[in-house]
């Protein structure tokens, strides 16, 4: 498969192509150290043995931020060296951190913007970018990973929405300032050798805001200064957050927070064809650096289509990795069957917009942790024809009896197949029965339910069952 082909970007080589983009963890006290319950997190993800960890966004600068990792002073390098020594030490995953400049935001609804920026302090954030990557590779860092996406200061000076009237705004050419001074500066002060990548929207996915049209040429201004691989992200702007009172505004609750992570009613690969334009784009213009597609890409033929057909270069999967830290190593071991497969309910989104601590609601009740097991039983049923189905107005109900695993069940993933078609995965649960209301008159819907364990060992599938939905009228 070409997913585990070996790629080098700069003096990096990967194992494989995929990559885990940084996730918010809020796992971080308010001083930004490094402590247990992040080493424990990213060392998860490395058992796993994914090509390139992305370390969740650390701050250049000291502004207030509550949770959130630090790399704005020296103070914090022993502790992110220390993390960077230990996932080196527990697989072959290369690891960045990928470092951020924010602005303030208040409960009251208050917001610095842009235009509130001196030039000395525009100026101050390139010292900041530059001063932060420094000590990245300072802390042994297999590169560092500049944030230009979603709500964040350097998204906001790309954004067409960026209205200021000097040589930082309105121009595309002006918008683009601050971003190639960072990557300018970055690149003086960490050599030709150490890899960075960056991170921005592929589109703004806002009223008024920019498009493929824009982000094309934004790639290709960051590879013709040198970036060594750019991520596509999308969306996840202040202009369309939902306020809520007494609370910072939340830059993932509109629309382009939707499209940011796209939930379980997206397409898979929803943003993958802003991979494939920037790609195509900057190929076009004779520049080849390698670009991450990223947006509910979860299967390995999907992945892998992805790869084959050129419209990306490596594979970005966060929330997928979060439901199971070992899809890499199983899926290179032939073992998709054992993959604890994310439902894309993002829970874990709203984990993070209530500032609580990010957790993945597959995982077992109070788990901050993925759990790990190498055990090779799988669950079996605890009776014969498990599964039974009752039709209610407008969905149906299954109901099933429980399974049974010498180390507990997981959980259980549901199958349904539509007028005799093939059967899909529908989701998963933990419970014993599962209301589906996605289902429509003049159709005859089969279903069918496996048992998981902690390792993803899978039981036989439970009988089938069929009902047909009559019209409402």
């Amino acid at each position: 498969m070409k997913l585990f082909e070996p790629i080098r970007i700069n003096s990096m080589v990967l194992e494989n192509r995929i990559v885990l983009p940084a996730m918010v963890t809020r796992l971080s006290g308010e001083d930004g150290y490094v402590n247990k319950d992040i080493r424990d997190r990213y060392l998860r993800f490395a058992k796993g043995e994914v090509g390139l960890i992305v370390l969740e966004a650390m701050a250049v600068h000291t502004a207030k931020s509550g949770p959130l990792l630090r790399i704005c002073d020296d103070q914090f390098k022993p502790g992110l060296a220390e993390l960077a020594r230990m996932i080196h030490d527990t697989s072959p995953s290369k690891v960045v951190p990928q470092i951020i400049h924010f602005l303030k935001i208040s409960r009251s609804g208050w917001r610095q913007k842009i235009s509130d920026l001196s030039i000395e302090e525009i100026k101050q954030i390139v010292i900041n970018y530059a001063d932060a990557a420094m000590r990245a590779q300072d802390c042994g860092f297999d590169g560092v990973e500049l944030h230009m996406a979603h709500a964040y200061t350097l998204s906001s000076f790309l954004s067409a929405k960026n209205a200021r009237n000097d040589a930082y705004g309105r121009t595309l050419e002006n918008r683009m300032r601050l971003m190639s001074e960072v990557i300018v500066a970055v690149r003086k002060r960490v050599g030709a050798s150490f890899p960075v990548g960056v991170r921005f929207d592929g589109e703004e996915c806002i009223k008024g805001g920019y498009t493929l049209k824009d982000s094309q040429k934004i790639a290709l201004r960051m590879a013709q200064l040198g970036v060594d691989y750019i991520s596509i992200s999308a969306g996840g702007k202040f202009e369309d957050a939902i306020p809520k009172p007494g609370e910072p505004l939340y830059p993932y609750t509109g629309y382009s927070g939707d499209r940011c992570m796209p939930s379980a009613d997206y397409p898979d690969g929803a943003n993958v064809y802003l991979a494939e334009g920037i790609k195509q784009y900057i190929n076009s213009n004779g520049y080849y650096t390698p670009v991450i597609a990223t947006g509910k890409i979860s299967t390995p033929e999907l992945a892998e289509q992805i790869l084959e057909s050129g419209r990306s270069d490596l594979i970005g999967m966060a929330r997928a990795l979060l439901a199971d830290p070992d899809w890499p190593k199983k899926v290179r071991e032939g073992r998709w069957g054992n993959v604890i497969r994310c439902i894309y309910c993002n829970v874990c989104k709203s984990l993070d917009e209530n500032f609580r601590r990010v957790t993945c609601t597959l995982w077992p009740k109070g788990s901050l942790q993925a759990p790990y097991s190498d055990d090779k039983i799988a669950p079996t049923w605890s009776k014969q024809d498990p599964l039974g189905v009752q039709l209610y107005t407008g969905c149906t109900r299954l109901v099933w009896s429980e399974a049974k695993d010498n180390e507990g069940v997981y959980g259980y993933d549901i199958f349904r197949s539509e007028n005799g078609g093939p059967y899909f995965r529908l989701t998963a649960v933990k419970r014993l029965g599962y209301w589906d209301t996605e289902v429509v008159g003049g159709n005859t819907y089969s279903y069918y339910v496996q048992a998981y364990d902690f390792a993803g060992n899978r039981s036989e599938p439970s009988n089938k069952v069929e009902v047909t939905i009559p019209f409402p009228v």
